[in-house]
C-alpha cells in the first residue's frame, strides 16, 4: 500500500532532480511556498530538508572594469633599466687592485722558486762556492791555494787549503745568520787589494754584504777598525 506523498517531500525529490543552477534562480514566491511546506511537513512530524552548501563565488561572479593600462613600451623598458645600472667606479678599482695584488704574489711566489732552483743548481745545499786563488800563502810549488766559502746551518764559513795542502788548513768563521729562509743563502768570494800593500785580501760577499778579510803573512784576518772607512771606501768605488 503506497504512502500518500506530502508537499515537502514533493518538493524535497523535485530539488534532487533539478540542476542546481535552476534551483538557485527560481523566483521568490516558489521559494517562500517551499519554506510553508517545509514548516506544514515540520508540523506533521517529517523530518525537514537538510541545506546544501552553496557554490564558492569566484571572481567570474563580480563584474570588474579595467580603469587604465601601461604603455608596452614603460612594461618592457622597466626592468632592463634596473639591469642596466653600471656599478660605482670604486669597485672596478678596488677589483682591479686586488686583480694586481693577486699577481703580485704569484708572480714573486714564482721568482723565488726559480731563483731557489737556480741556486740549488750552481751552490748546491748547504750552499758551497768553491775557487782557487794565488794568495802567496805555503805556494812555493806553484800550487794555488784552494778556497771554500760555506752557509752551514746560517754560519758563515770560509776554508783555506794553502798551497793545496791539507796540512795548512786555516777556517775563517764569519757572521751567523737569523733569517728563516738564511740557511738558503749563498755565499761568494773574491780577492783584490783594498789596501794598497800589493797583496790580494778576502771580500765576502753575502745577501748584498761584503766583509773584507786583511792578507797578512801566511793567513786571513778581519778589518780593524782603523782600516774600515779606507775599504768601505774601496768598496763603494769597485
Amino acid at each position: 500500500m503506497s504512502m500518500p506523498i506530502t508537499g515537502a517531500e514533493e518538493q524535497e525529490e523535485e530539488e534532487r532532480h533539478t540542476p542546481r543552477s535552476l534551483v538557485r534562480y527560481r523566483s521568490s514566491n516558489k521559494q517562500g511556498a517551499s519554506h510553508a511546506n517545509v514548516k506544514n511537513g515540520a508540523r506533521k512530524g517529517t523530518q525537514a530538508p537538510i541545506q546544501r552548501a552553496s557554490r564558492v563565488r569566484t571572481t567570474e561572479d563580480y563584474p570588474f572594469q579595467v580603469t587604465a593600462k601601461l604603455p608596452e613600451s614603460e612594461i618592457m623598458d622597466a626592468p632592463r633599466g634596473r639591469r642596466g645600472q653600471a656599478a660605482h667606479p670604486l669597485v672596478y678599482l678596488g677589483l682591479g687592485m686586488l686583480g694586481m695584488l693577486v699577481l703580485w704574489i704569484c708572480l714573486s711566489l714564482l721568482l723565488g722558486w726559480g731563483q731557489g732552483m737556480l741556486d740549488d743548481m750552481h751552490y748546491g745545499r748547504p750552499r758551497t762556492f768553491q775557487m782557487d786563488m794565488r794568495v802567496g800563502h805555503n805556494e812555493q810549488a806553484g800550487q794555488p791555494s784552494h778556497f771554500i766559502a760555506l752557509n752551514l746551518n746560517r754560519r758563515i764559513q770560509v776554508i783555506e787549503i794553502s798551497g793545496g795542502d791539507p796540512a795548512h788548513t786555516h777556517v775563517y768563521t764569519g757572521p751567523q745568520l737569523y733569517g728563516a729562509q738564511d740557511d738558503l743563502v749563498p755565499v761568494t768570494l773574491r780577492f783584490v787589494d783594498v789596501n794598497g800593500d800589493h797583496r790580494p785580501d778576502m771580500i765576502v760577499s753575502f745577501q748584498g754584504t761584503q766583509i773584507a778579510y786583511i792578507n797578512e803573512q801566511d793567513q786571513f784576518r778581519p778589518a780593524t777598525p782603523a782600516e774600515q772607512p779606507q775599504i768601505e771606501h774601496f768598496l763603494q768605488s769597485h
